[in-house]
């Protein structure tokens, strides 16, 4: 399986990505929104985004919105950390305009895997 993780923060993309490859995904990441959109154009392959919502550039809900336009058979997972009080509404908002499934930072890595699991079942 193929994800794409979109995520500006470094540390935190440097990390999810060593989960996943850990258990054997093929991922490749993006640093905000315009680039994985770009991204994904190249990589016809992609299983499932996952993506943050608060990125310069081009924001999670943005690239959301544009994910589920042009590649609705894409599975999409938001994180976000967020401000502690616009977490939920970030969160939310995600949902709505079509993240399958939405993930609170920090989380841990036995939460994330079952996360990826279920999307990609």
């Amino acid at each position: 399986m193929h994800i794409l993780v979109i995520e500006d923060d470094a540390e935190v993309r440097d990390m999810v990505c060593k989960m996943l490859k850990d258990e054997e995904y093929e991922v490749v990441s993006a640093i905000n929104g315009r680039e994985g959109m770009e991204l994904l154009r190249n990589e016809s392959n992609i299983d499932l985004v996952i993506t943050d919502i608060l990125m310069p550039e081009k924001e999670g809900i943005e690239t959301i919105r544009e994910l589920k336009r042009d590649y609705p058979s894409i599975k999409i997972l938001a994180i976000s950390g967020g401000s502690r009080f616009l977490l939920h509404d970030f969160l939310r908002s995600a949902k709505l305009l079509g993240a399958d499934l939405t993930l609170s930072k920090p989380f841990v890595k036995k939460d994330l895997l079952k996360v990826v699991k279920l999307l990609l079942e």
